[in-house]
């Protein structure tokens, strides 16, 4: 059993009541951790810590930011081993993912430190005779980071880096799912030397998590929010910073179409959909969940897929190197299996897989899709896929957009114009020609569209995100007045 503090202030504390809550082990109910369960007034102190901490870290220069998240980089690869075993425990995550989570997140970390020096502004003409007027970026203030659990490593630090970078204060609200796995995020951000208060995190059980959330966003010194999960839940928290008149950053689910046109390379296709529908068992906000097919190359297509899903390793991460390990819980199994049952008995045909019995799910394609079937339109978050049959790019283009969603995508064509004129088309905020849907790079601008929220993670547009952009005018000579 891992028994794991919260950060207040560079301090490990408990709950002040003294609560504590448990995170088990998704494929036989084994205590994974035990995690402090904090109340609102946990989440105000810390979001004071941050405040305190903020004048000072927003003072540093870009060089000391810089070194400081270069360290921490290396620090966070050096606990793989542990963040690994950490997410099999806590998720039933396979070990080729936590490696993934844990390499990405190290880049974010190092891309966040090259940021530091291009947080600039501009000069803008004035009319004004002797005002020089610059546009000026400055740090915003506290920044509330929550994350999921599904790439838990490189959601926790996308929610801390960039906001560092510019030289905010954060407080990082770990996922119920996965405490200690998020915790070592923060150890590696400890042991670079960040200074005390600069990160705080905390910890909630599952009940008490609206209240711990308002009373954070609700906090005078929170500036900015940022959260990435459910677009359930997305409502509530852009609910919440409207209340408040907090900016947000929101990144929600996802339900993103993978197009073959008739003239795709069938077995870049082939790959390309077997990696973004069933890397970490579909549980990804860009998982691959509905494959589109010109009817003219579907047959072939899909028999090679399913030849390729089925030989898919699927056990328990933590007896062995696997690609499907177990889904985060008996909530994901019942969902895929009711969607299975509904589009079976709406004429879908199996081609591989089935449903399940506990949390090891093996990669389930369901062929012959249609829009009255729930699959068609509802999220799996789990290893089962639609194959939907089109005839033509038209075609292919209106079922892509016909959804509530908006963040990954992709399409595949030999002819890279045509890809790129569908992209062009393609309601997402996000796609990839002739690659997977689950895609991701530290300086990209990442975000979606429609359901799938709103803001930009990334790169330049992470810093415009989580800086303040100020109109300051300097007059250098005498002014005139009208009066």
């Amino acid at each position: 059993m891992n028994e794991i503090s919260m950060l207040i202030g560079g301090e490990s504390v408990k709950a002040r009541n003294g609560k504590t809550f448990t995170r088990a082990n998704p494929l036989d109910g084994s205590v994974a951790t035990t995690a402090p369960a904090a109340s609102p007034e946990d989440a105000q102190a810390a979001v004071s810590a941050a405040a305190a901490a903020f004048e000072g870290w927003s003072r540093t220069g870009p060089g000391e930011r810089r070194a400081l998240l270069s360290k921490a980089a290396h620090a966070l690869e050096a606990r793989g081993a542990d963040i690994a075993a950490a997410m099999a425990a806590e998720t039933g995550a396979s070990g080729l993912w936590a490696g993934f989570n844990v390499h990405l997140a190290a880049r974010m970390l190092l891309e966040a430190a090259s940021l530091t020096t291009q947080i600039n502004g501009e000069v803008i003409p004035s009319d004004v005779p002797g005002s020089l007027a610059m546009a000026v970026r400055q740090p915003a203030g506290v920044v509330a980071g929550i994350a999921p659990w599904n790439a838990p490593v490189i959601l926790g630090v996308r929610a801390i880096a960039v906001p560092l970078a510019c030289g905010n204060t954060v407080v990082f609200k770990g996922s119920e799912l996965c405490p200690a796995t998020q915790g070592l995020i923060v150890q590696a951000l400890q042991e670079a030397g960040l200074p005390k208060g600069v990160v705080n995190f905390v910890t909630n059980a599952p009940e008490d998590a609206p209240a711990v959330v308002e009373a954070m966003i609700a906090h005078p010194a929170v500036k900015r929010v940022n959260f990435t999960g459910s677009t359930h839940v997305g409502r509530i928290i852009a609910g919440t910073c409207a209340k408040y008149l907090k900016s947000s950053v929101l990144e929600l689910g996802g339900k993103a179409p993978f197009i073959v046109l008739d003239d795709a390379d069938i077995d870049a296709a082939v790959n390309g959909a077997a990696f973004g529908a069933f890397a970490n068992s579909g549980q990804i906000c860009m998982s691959t969940e509905r494959i589109i097919v010109d009817e003219q190359v579907a047959d072939a297509f899909v028999a090679k897929l399913a030849a390729k899903a089925q030989a898919l390793p699927l056990g328990d991460p933590r007896k062995g190197p696997t690609v499907l390990g177990s889904v985060v819980d008996m909530s994901t199994v019942r969902r895929c299996n009711e969607l299975i049952d509904d589009a079976l008995a709406k004429g879908a045909k199996l081609v591989c897989g089935g449903k399940a019995e506990n949390t090891l799910m093996p990669a389930t394609l369901i062929d012959h899709v249609t829009p009255q079937m729930r699959i068609y339109a509802e999220e799996t978050f789990g290893p089962v896929k639609a194959i939907v049959r089109v005839k033509g790019e038209e075609a292919a283009v209106a079922c892509a957009n016909d959804n509530a969603f908006g963040l990954s995508s992709a399409v595949f064509t030999r002819d890279t114009a045509r890809g790129w004129r569908v992209a062009q088309r393609i309601e997402a905020g996000i796609c990839h020609v002739n690659g997977p849907t689950v895609h991701d790079e530290a300086q990209m601008p990442f975000g979606g569209v429609k359901g799938s929220g709103w803001g930009r993670f990334g790169g330049r547009a992470g810093v415009e995100a989580f800086s303040e952009l100020r109109w300051v005018t300097l007059q250098t000579a005498e002014r005139h007045y009208p009066f």
